[in-house]
């Protein structure tokens, strides 16, 4: 008599699973430019999984296929066990969140407006308690509520990726996709940062996949690297494992000169990563 099935229990799902995608562009030649072959990705819950690559890699590129604005031209992403493609906008949007690199803030909507927005677009909450719930989100990333009617270019760039981190996590998505999320901030403001999204990811049981090439930012916050190079994850692992895989990109990316100051603390702070 066979064994009965084993199902998992939804704790036990991966958030991400992706299976042998492939990513490709049609370049003005009629050519077509692959950026992905059949990669695969797993990504497991309540982790902080960080993908770094060289230029061109399509880390990028992925982020916005896992978020649904990009469609592969082969393999499947799915959420939650779910498959993206047969999962509605909305339903994609109320999972997952997103912090673009430059905030992508409207320049037209006051902080708690853009905040409000997505909560706005479903049209079926009361004005009132859509901003109440804005506010909160305002105030858990470190902004005061005298921020709220400020717009877009009276903020810093600090208060630019707070702000639009406050919309990625205003209908409490269980996925936090982030894109170089201290590119362009000062070094006390990304330490600000980096310690705010270290505290969230805690209290709001995130999983969060994070594009960077910050190395104090990746150390401080990934319990996973995974790297892009030939098309595809060479390496999915803890930070120690990957830095000991042998391949040029990670030797160069990892322990060249801009890597010595990260490595540093690594010497330092033994148990960071």
């Amino acid at each position: 008599m066979p064994e009965p099935a084993i199902v998992r229990a939804d704790s036990e799902v991966p958030l991400v699973e992706i299976r042998k995608l492939r990513s490709e562009f049609e370049l003005p030649d009629q050519q077509r430019m692959v950026v992905h072959k059949d990669l695969d990705l797993t990504v497991k819950r309540g982790e902080v999984l960080s993908i770094v690559g060289g230029s061109g890699s399509g880390k990028t590129v992925l982020l916005r296929q896992m978020l649904g604005l990009e469609h592969p031209a082969a393999g499947e992403v799915r959420i939650m066990g779910q498959p993206l493609q047969t999962m509605s906008r909305r339903g994609a949007s109320s999972r997952i969140g997103m912090l673009f690199q430059q905030g992508a803030l409207f320049s037209a909507f006051t902080v708690l407006e853009n905040i409000a927005f997505p909560l706005l677009e479903l049209k079926t909450l009361p004005l009132p308690l859509i901003e109440e719930a804005a506010m909160v989100k305002l105030q858990m990333v470190g902004l005061k509520a005298s921020d709220a009617e400020k717009m877009p270019s009276e903020l810093s760039g600090g208060m630019i990726k707070r702000a639009a981190l406050a919309r990625a996590l205003v209908m409490d998505p269980p996925l936090l996709l982030l894109d170089e999320p201290t590119a362009g901030l000062d070094p006390d403001s990304s330490d600000g940062f980096v310690h705010l999204l270290r505290s969230l990811h805690r209290d709001l049981a995130l999983t969060v996949i994070m594009v960077t090439h910050d190395l104090d930012t990746l150390f401080e916050l990934s319990t996973r690297i995974a790297v892009l190079a030939e098309q595809r994850v060479i390496v999915t692992d803890t930070p120690r494992e990957v830095i000991a895989f042998r391949h040029p990109f990670i030797e160069e990316f990892f322990l060249g000169e801009r890597g010595q100051r990260a490595m540093e603390l690594l010497r330092e702070y033994p148990f960071a990563i």
